[in-house]
């Protein structure tokens, strides 16, 4: 029985979307945008990567045809250099929104259909009410930030006072979120954890996607650094997404790194949350190793997002995309006859772009595996084509939004 393996890559748009102005990102291109910066030495940083952008693999699926379908244009040095491996196409978000719940929801069949709840760009950003619930029922002295802010220099900016009076930062973006930052020592893991789950029940009346926690270690004269711990609150899906499918249909489900979190922990099967890009993929592969027939390992790779377009590190970016592409040999030698594999995104996260925030994009779709189909895809006029192809691959039937290429 046919098995497989959904690989987001988070942040990792081919072109503005049509709505895009919509969202302020007319022109906005991820892939495009790192591409032509490698090429003109923007993207060379000492230490780290020389040179255009070297995605063999990739280009080898279709990534650049996926990208000229999309903007019209081929980045440079991702143009295929003789027969392609796989298929490739690409996706258009329908849901509102271009926040991780939104992309990854719409991926597994169930397109954001209502507007997202999202707090104010002014200071104090939060409702008093909020504020006020969010104090007293986390019994603490106050909180420091109350406004949006970039996650890493709201840090900076308020970490020092945040030791000396126990007040959790706490702070949004334009995002549907609110962010709980807290010193993992001097505050503690478990009790910023805990002070998450009461933000998730005050966020629920605002309609806001998730609450996350974002927890750090350091000092103020050494400097802080976030931690690999941070967690998500999401509210869940409004109806059932493939993983509710599969799991009533009987299938393995193995999910890995945010994926149980922002499917609310409901029918993501067995969760494995490693630290980081290598370490996800590491699972993911692993996971294949032993999941049985007819079984699905759905994995997000959020270094992409996290570490380097929000922090608008192309460089870093663009050594990130290199370090997956040398890993796809792994993918595939992990595979069985009748496996099929499917490399996507969520949402853009151009780091060429003004902001500190997701771009609204289209997003690659790259599907190849031991006797799988090979050719294109073409355009997906929804992110939910995704989640039906995988459902009829594995054989269950699909109900939802939606329909397979395969």
């Amino acid at each position: 029985m046919p098995r497989a393996l959904l690989i987001v890559l988070d942040s990792v748009g081919i072109g503005g979307a049509e709505d895009a102005d919509a969202y302020g990102d007319a022109g906005a291109d991820t892939l495009g945008h790192i591409a032509e910066a490698c090429a003109e030495g923007r993207g060379d940083q000492a230490g780290l990567r020389q040179g255009p952008l070297h995605l063999p693999h990739m280009t080898a699926l279709g990534l650049g045809l996926a990208c000229e379908a999309s903007t019209g244009r081929m980045p440079p040095n991702l143009a295929p250099q003789g027969a392609l491996k796989g298929a490739w196409g690409y996706g258009v978000e329908t849901s509102k929104g271009k926040d991780t719940p939104s992309g990854h929801w719409e991926i597994a069949g169930v397109p954001v259909t209502f507007d997202w709840g999202y707090f104010p760009n002014t200071v104090p950003t939060f409702p008093e009410a909020l504020t006020a619930a969010l104090i007293e029922r986390g019994n603490l002295p106050g909180i420091l930030g109350n406004k949006h802010a970039s996650g890493t220099a709201v840090i900076d900016e308020f970490g020092a006072e945040h030791m000396r009076t126990g007040e959790p930062i706490v702070y949004t973006s334009v995002d549907s979120v609110l962010q709980i930052a807290a010193h993992e020592e001097s505050f503690g893991l478990e009790r910023l954890y805990e002070l998450c789950r009461i933000g998730r029940e005050l966020c629920d009346e605002y309609k806001i996607g998730r609450v996350i926690a974002r927890p750090f270690v350091g000092s103020p004269e050494a400097g802080f650094k976030r931690t690999g711990n941070r967690k998500d609150f999401a509210t869940p899906p409004p109806s059932d997404t493939i993983l509710d499918t599969l799991t009533k249909a009987g299938r393995s489900v193995v999910t890995v790194g945010k994926i149980g979190d922002i499917f609310a922990h409901r029918s993501t099967g067995r969760e494995i949350k490693p630290n980081g890009n290598d370490a996800c993929l590491s699972a993911a592969i692993d996971a294949m190793g032993d999941l049985p027939d007819g079984g699905f390992v759905f994995a997000n790779l959020v270094d992409f997002d996290s570490e380097f377009g929000h922090r608008r590190d192309i460089p870093g970016y663009a050594a990130a995309l290199e370090a997956f592409d040398r890993r796809i040999p792994e993918i595939e030698a992990a595979l069985q006859a009748g496996d099929l594999v499917i490399i996507t995104a969520d949402h853009g996260n151009d780091p060429s772009w003004r902001g500190s925030d997701h771009t609204r994009e289209h997003v690659p779709i790259l599907s190849f595996g031991l006797g799988v189909q090979q050719g294109v895809i073409g355009r997906r006029e929804s992110f939910a084509d995704i989640g039906a192809s995988v459902l009829a691959h594995v054989g269950v039937a699909h109900r939802g939004k939606g329909a397979s290429w395969l």
